[in-house]
């Protein structure tokens, strides 16, 4: 992941001098972009923090398991709670296809 945000880094101004963009405009996409990337990465590895942490508190499997039936059952149904039936969840037409003359 820090590669490509390297490399976005350099590429993007490279380009913006290419099509005709000042060398100041160019350097400052790119000091901007490697300030949105630096915050980008200080926030996910926050995320991940807090997500080891919460994973390795004192969960019970019981918990565990019950959360992972509820997941299993809402997954089996639509947006409005109903079960799904064909590819986009029913509509007009949610019986069999017949051919048209």
């Amino acid at each position: 992941m820090v590669r490509w945000a390297a490399f976005s880094c350099v590429l993007v101004p490279v380009v913006l001098v290419w099509y005709g963009t000042s060398l100041a405009g160019a350097t400052g996409a790119a000091l901007g972009l490697a300030a949105v990337t630096g915050v980008c990465r200080v926030l996910l590895r926050q995320s991940e923090r807090e997500v080891a942490r919460a994973a390795s508190g004192a969960r019970t499997v019981r918990t565990t398991a019950a959360r992972s039936m509820a997941e299993d059952r809402a997954s089996a149904r639509g947006r409005r709670g109903r079960p799904v039936s064909g590819a986009h969840g029913g509509g007009r037409n949610s019986g069999t296809s017949t051919p048209v003359d």
